[in-house]
């Protein structure tokens, strides 16, 4: 198990991902929901709703490095975004963890999240991924599979069984809307609920 198993293509790593733990501290979570995310025009796999999708910026510059490095970003002015950088290095490319289950640290991620419903809501969601864990915009660029890192991803087994994995639209974006990049475990109650963008282009449902 190494961060060479995420140097593939963003969609085969999003479900690669899935069912591997992400660890930060006492908190682990089982990843059950994922988006997969390209890169710049000049790579095999552009993607306008990508951070990468205009080129190199300081902000996006570690999806354009080695697999399994943490990118971490603002959104909203108040959540913290979770993913994993995948590709090969130099091509950019990068996976949003959108939802996981928590396995260890259970009374950590509550004083965390006092607001969450149930334990399987205490990471549903990206931005509530990231404060369940207590990642913070510090941890960018924190290589994953490094033993000694602070924050350790575990690749679990491949999933082989079809219906064990759905795939859909990704969340919230308004370019390149119906990709169907966003993949979760079917049968996880922590996985989140789909919203449409308003800015994106509007179904055709007449096909």
């Amino acid at each position: 198990m190494s961060a060479e198993e995420l140097a593939v293509e963003p969609l085969r790593a999003a479900r690669r991902l899935l069912g591997g733990v992400l660890r930060s501290g006492a908190v682990g979570l089982r990843i059950v929901e994922v988006e997969a995310y390209g890169g710049d025009p000049e790579g095999p796999w552009h993607d306008l709703a990508s951070h990468s999708g205009r080129g190199r910026t300081p902000r996006n510059a570690v999806m354009f490095g080695p697999p399994g490095v943490l990118y971490v970003y603002f959104s909203y002015g108040m959540h913290t975004c979770v993913n994993v950088t995948t590709g090969p290095d130099g091509i950019a490319g990068a996976v949003l963890i959108r939802a996981g289950e928590v396995i260890e640290g259970l009374d950590i991620a509550r004083s965390r999240r006092p607001a969450a419903k149930s334990d399987s809501g205490l990471a549903r969601g990206p931005g509530n991924v990231g404060s369940a864990l207590g990642i913070g915009l510090d941890d960018y660029g924190t290589h994953l599979f490094d033993p000694a890192a602070p924050i350790r991803l575990e690749l679990g087994p491949e999933i082989t069984d079809p219906a064990a994995v759905s795939s859909g639209p990704r969340v919230g974006v308004s370019l390149a809307a119906d990709r169907p990049w966003r993949l979760w475990l079917t049968d996880s109650p922590a996985v989140s609920a789909y919203r449409r963008s308003p800015r994106a282009p509007k179904l055709d449902r007449s096909a």
